[in-house]
């Protein structure tokens, strides 16, 4: 594995909402992706993930509870189970960290 300049990284991204896997590690996978708007509300019924935001902010909002914020440079594991609705603004890129 060669080093990696993830700012770089986002540059590669053509499609929104389209996680790329950039690294794996101990069984996780370590994907990055830009979005903007709304994807939908979905859970992840057996994993955890975390997520870091990169540039711009993310919203979660979250079913069970108030909402999450995300800026740049801030972090959130999202529990499993848990009812979620990621919103962006505009051009925000941000990388998951979960079981591949």
């Amino acid at each position: 594995m060669n080093k990696l300049n993830i700012t770089e990284q986002f540059t590669l991204l053509s499609e929104e909402w389209a996680p790329k896997v950039i690294a794996q590690c101990n069984g996780q996978s370590i994907r990055i992706l830009k979005g903007t708007g709304e994807l939908g509300w979905h859970k992840h019924e057996d994993d955890e993930k975390v997520i870091v935001v990169f540039k711009g902010q993310l919203t979660l909002k979250l079913k069970s509870s108030n909402d999450v914020v995300l800026d740049a440079g801030e972090m959130y594991v999202m529990p499993k189970g848990v009812d979620h609705c990621p919103v962006a603004q505009p051009d925000t890129h941000f990388m998951m960290i979960e079981p591949s």
